[in-house]
């Protein structure tokens, strides 16, 4: 089953994070002004493009081990952006096809695109919430979201690539996480000046162009999971974050951290 919000009108008259995403990967869902402001990020750091790609696979890895490893049925992933196949469901629920999960972005040309976010198992079930994450009772209180996940079981809290664009990430994650259930997990990847410092130029270029940047150490990065327990290994750079064939990849060319942990 999947459920669906109402069209709302697309403006592209300012650069959006995930149309630049969309764009530096190879889609075609961006303004012009995206693609000024991509154009201008890769050439403030070439390596954004890299990093872009490993963060997918980091996420593919982090949401394969919540439902095949942790167990987790059920999912809430903030900041979605336009869909990139495979998608987080499409992750888990090739592992727990019952699996459920609530997609929130505020992004209007990832709604027009919210079909792909839905295409469930039988099974399972998607929805998508239009919600801006710096607002997290807006999302909280959607009816999408208690219809779709059962609060008083174990959520996966999947913030991936987005913490980088909020100020008060500690005050926003605790947010979310104050109404999930004991059991329930936080996976995140955040961007961090300390593994290419000559990223600091990209920082710089997008918060220009209207949208802020804040690269964090990897200490304010560990502060995030403040009170939760983390899963092994801890917060490290998202190649070393569990790789595919158990040998972590190098890390040139990335500029996030990856963590996972627990909420007991």
């Amino acid at each position: 089953m999947s459920e669906r919000n109402e069209q709302v009108p697309v403006q592209g008259n300012r650069a959006n994070s995930a149309r630049v995403y969309d764009y530096i990967l190879g889609g075609k869902d961006h303004y012009e002004v995206d693609r000024v402001a991509a154009e201008a990020s890769l050439r403030a750091w070439p390596g954004l493009r890299t990093s872009m790609l490993a963060n997918r696979a980091t996420m593919r890895r982090m949401a394969h081990w919540l439902a095949a490893e942790a167990g987790i049925r059920q999912f809430l992933d903030i900041g979605t952006g336009i869909p990139t196949e495979p998608n987080l469901h499409q992750v888990v629920q090739g592992q727990a096809p019952d699996a459920r999960i609530v997609y929130v972005d505020n992004d209007p040309i990832v709604l027009a695109h919210a079909d792909a976010l839905m295409r469930s198992t039988p099974e399972g079930r998607t929805s998508y919430i239009q919600a801006d994450m710096t607002e997290p009772g807006t999302l909280l209180t959607d009816p999408a979201l208690s219809e779709t996940l059962d609060l008083g079981r174990p959520v996966g809290l999947t913030v991936i690539a987005m913490l980088q664009f909020v100020k008060d990430a500690h005050g926003l994650i605790e947010t979310l996480l104050r109404p999930l259930a004991p059991g329930s997990y936080l996976a995140i990847t955040l961007a961090t000046g300390d593994l290419a410092p000559e990223s600091a130029a990209l920082a710089r270029e997008y918060t220009e162009r209207g949208i802020p940047m804040y690269l964090r150490t990897r200490t304010e990065v560990e502060a995030l999971f403040a009170g939760l327990d983390l899963v092994d290994p801890g917060v490290v750079p998202m190649t070393s974050w569990r790789p595919s064939d158990g040998a972590a990849p190098p890390e040139n060319g990335t500029n996030m951290y990856a963590g996972v942990a627990r909420k007991p």
